[in-house]
């Protein structure tokens, strides 16, 4: 039997395109779609980075974190982390700000475990 795709596959090589055609990857408007896409990830992702704050306030106020699973809150960071490793090698070893993103998210993660952890 032959292998499979994946037991064939370089997991370090770059992600070859799928989808769409070239000609549908040089559209007029692909440029256009391609900055407010970035720009609305960039703005979602700071949402986001603020949302983890009332957490962390509420746990801050009520000095009680055994409403937080902890265990969540290490997968995040793990998540984030990996993402963001994951990223730095598919980019050629640059940064860019997808990585910035997952890292802050980690760190995001990262601060709301330890205050989890302080009040346990």
């Amino acid at each position: 039997m032959p292998p499979t795709h994946a037991e064939t596959a370089d997991l370090g090589a770059p992600i070859a395109p799928s989808g769409p055609t070239t000609a549908r990857r040089n559209w007029p408007w692909r440029r256009w779609y391609l900055r407010v896409l970035t720009w609305a990830f960039l703005l979602l992702t700071g949402a986001r980075l603020a949302a983890y704050m009332p957490t962390v306030w509420a746990i801050l106020q009520t000095r009680d974190s055994r409403q937080h699973s902890l265990w969540t809150w290490l997968t995040w960071v793990g998540a984030n982390l990996t993402m963001a490793a994951w990223l730095y090698e598919h980019n050629g070893q640059r940064m860019d700000k997808a990585i910035g993103v997952s890292l802050a998210n980690a760190a995001a993660c990262g601060l709301t475990t330890a205050v989890i952890l302080w009040f346990r």
